[in-house]
């Protein structure tokens, strides 16, 4: 049975061996956001299932393709779709697309969101660059052999989210107009989504915004030493005192319209990293 390094491997040299350039920064795509990679000249192109090893995505709005190509001059991957924990993978597959990144010597990583606020202030529709995150799934991607080559076993997450890439896009938001939130994200598992109760504590640790993605992600882009900026569109903001119901449906509706002002932060992000 193949280890996991050597089907990262394997996976990263199918992509390499279609490739005449190999991309320096990549892009992950969250619920109902691959439009904010449309801007980008496409060289090559995968769906995961054509990748040796690749998990498949299962979610509505998760187009589950890999696009590499240029953007604003850069040549960039753009992952349209990631996996989810409470799809049934596990912490390693939920971050196979990073370790394929890191196999392909990948030391950038713009990872973007759809979350819920938890911040008064927030409206639907806003962007949050995020600027620490709190874990409470309960699953680390770390846990198990570790593979040296990989990185150090006990990585530091004192500065997970890049603060030069951060002060970065505060600066680009200003440049574009373009009106930017920052905060903290909490991650669960998921797939229910959060009880008035559950909104109230969240609020009270100190989180901005809440979702059931990117915190694997970034645990394992951290231990490969990549340099880190994590980007949430939030689609409904929580009142945990008159709570109201959110669809899949909302979400989605709200991302696709929030996505070219994503477009727009990434593309300019990429030209300046």
């Amino acid at each position: 049975m193949k280890s996991l390094k050597d089907k990262a491997i394997a996976a990263a040299g199918h992509i390499r061996s279609q490739l005449s350039n190999v991309p320096e920064i990549a892009i992950l795509t969250g619920t109902g956001l691959g439009e904010c990679a449309d801007g980008v000249l496409v060289h090559t192109q995968f769906a995961y299932q054509d990748i040796p090893h690749f998990p498949v995505s299962t979610v509505e709005g998760h187009p589950g393709q890999l696009v590499i190509g240029a953007l604003q001059g850069r040549q960039v991957a753009v992952f349209k779709g990631r996996f989810h924990l409470y799809e049934g993978y596990s912490p390693q597959e939920v971050t196979f697309s990073i370790r394929v990144m890191q196999e392909l010597g990948i030391k950038q990583f713009i990872v973007s969101n759809a979350a819920g606020g938890l911040n008064s202030q927030f409206s639907s529709g806003d962007i949050m660059i995020i600027q620490d995150h709190i874990n409470l799934t309960g699953r680390n991607p770390l846990v198990g052999p570790h593979e040296p080559n990989w990185g150090n076993r006990f990585p530091d997450m004192a500065h997970a989210y890049d603060p030069n890439l951060t002060k970065l896009a505060s600066t680009i938001g200003s440049q574009l107009n373009l009106p930017l939130q920052t905060g903290v994200y909490v991650g669960l598992l998921g797939p229910s989504l959060e009880t008035p109760a559950e909104i109230h504590f969240l609020q009270t640790i100190g989180a901005s915004a809440v979702g059931f993605s990117t915190i694997m992600e970034v645990i394992v882009a951290v231990q490969a030493g990549m340099k880190v900026i994590g980007i949430s569109t939030i689609t409904n903001v929580h009142t945990p005192e008159n709570p109201v119901p959110a669809t899949l449906e909302e979400i989605l509706d709200v991302a696709r319209r929030a996505a070219p002002a994503l477009q727009q932060l990434i593309a300019s992000l990429v030209k300046a990293m």
